[in-house]
């Protein structure tokens, strides 16, 4: 079921977001100390483009600098990215089809604000706490 709807999602939604992540990540690398965030903004755009199957865990190492980080990607482009999948959830919300895929596009808003102090992994690899 994963596959089939990262295929649909590829379609409909990851391919464009995918396109404004790199967009973003390009454009960060212009001036050279804004390169960190150019690398975050590669590794989420590869999750943007095949979410199904991996989650979005907390580092246990990131503090301060990741929150200073992460308020600098938001000016930067964050909230540029945010409002991609917010609009590109709500159209995809309006079909009984596609809700299950808005609703994904609505989990991908926190990680396009706070990409610094995040890691991708394959929804496997999460521990659960006792």
């Amino acid at each position: 079921m994963r596959t089939i709807l990262n295929i649909i999602w590829l379609v409909l939604s990851g391919f464009w977001m995918f396109l404004g992540y790199m967009l973003a990540g390009v454009l960060l690398c212009i001036p050279i100390i804004t390169i960190p965030w150019a690398i975050a903004s590669f590794r989420v755009g590869v999750y943007a483009l095949w979410p199904f199957g991996r989650t979005i865990v907390d580092k246990p190492s990131s503090g301060v600098g990741s929150f200073l980080g992460n308020v600098i990607w938001v000016i930067l482009a964050g909230w540029w990215l945010a409002i991609g999948h917010i609009v590109t959830g709500v159209a995809m919300c309006l079909t009984i089809i596609g809700i299950p895929l808005g609703i994904a596009s609505f989990k991908l808003v926190p990680i396009s604000l706070m990409p610094l102090g995040k890691d991708i992994v394959p929804v496997d690899q999460v521990r659960v706490a006792a």
